[in-house]
């Protein structure tokens, strides 16, 4: 472990040196990502002028999904960071064969794939998340305590397990698929649904979608879960009052080991680009 977070280290580092290397490219990346991300408030804002909560009775209100809204930023921010650069450029490894030295690193090749590269460029993004959150609980007035604070933290890495492993689960197809073009659309087909409150999916057409969603493929716990935790006092839960927290971290020690598996059996599988 000490080792591999060594590694880890001088790989953010070599990222750091590497983005400051193309400075212009780094300030417009990183504004164009911010940009985006403005937009997205303006529209939610422009929403909440015709509604006070989304959907009836959900418990939603403005505020509540700025919570939501910043703790998917906060979510995802880490990992476009840290880890969507690295599962993309997995497919180019596999097909030019350059995973052949990766493999007779003295290090777990996972490890290794998983963290060789960082895109600082999302970076403003998380600083956004984290500001939007303070912003919006200030707004509630509600200053949470340790515990929540504590909670929270918790299954937001736990939210960033569950994408990681549906993400490299996918890149890992790379190997038997040879060049696995479709990694970002299977991901943004996936993780569409993770992006509103699970309230939202209801009748005969979204009470499926949730169950599949939740349980199944649980992207919509990645961002519904640590948001109910940080403003419970202020929200009441559907489920009973931990049955969904710790079903979350059953979903998130099951899926890192899912994960496991099909990476390992794609490394088992994988030959060389050169024989």
């Amino acid at each position: 472990m000490g080792r591999a977070f060594r590694v880890i280290l001088t790989c953010a580092r070599n990222s750091l040196v590497r983005e400051l290397m193309f400075r212009t490219n780094f300030i417009i990346v990183t504004a164009a990502s911010l940009l985006w991300v403005c937009a997205n408030i303006a529209f939610y804002l422009l929403v909440f002028q015709y509604t006070p909560s989304i959907g009836a009775g959900t418990g939603w209100g403005r505020s509540q999904f700025f919570v939501f809204f910043a703790t998917g930023l906060i979510i995802n921010s880490i990992v476009h960071s840290v880890f969507m650069p690295n599962a993309d450029l997995f497919s180019e490894r596999v097909r030019t064969g350059v995973l052949d030295f990766l493999l007779v690193k003295p290090l777990d090749c996972q490890v290794l794939v998983s963290f060789e590269r960082l895109d600082l460029s999302t970076g403003g993004n998380l600083v956004v998340g984290v500001a939007l959150l303070i912003f919006s609980l200030i707004e509630l007035g509600w200053v949470p305590g340790v515990i929540p604070i504590a909670l929270y933290v918790i299954y937001v890495v736990c939210g960033v397990a569950i994408l990681y492993s549906l993400m490299f689960s996918l890149a890992a197809t790379t190997v038997w698929l040879g060049r696995n073009q479709t990694l970002y659309d299977f991901w943004f087909y996936l993780t569409i649904f993770g992006r509103y409150p699970m309230e939202i999916y209801r009748g005969p057409l979204g009470l499926p979608l949730r169950i599949v969603f939740t349980f199944v493929i649980p992207v919509l716990i990645v961002v519904n879960v640590p948001a109910r935790l940080l403003i419970r006092p202020l929200y009441p839960q559907t489920l009973p009052e931990w049955g969904l927290p710790l079903f979350a971290l059953a979903a998130t020690a099951g899926s890192l080991w899912c994960c496991r598996r099909i990476f390992q059996a794609a490394i088992e599988s994988y030959r060389s680009a050169s024989s």
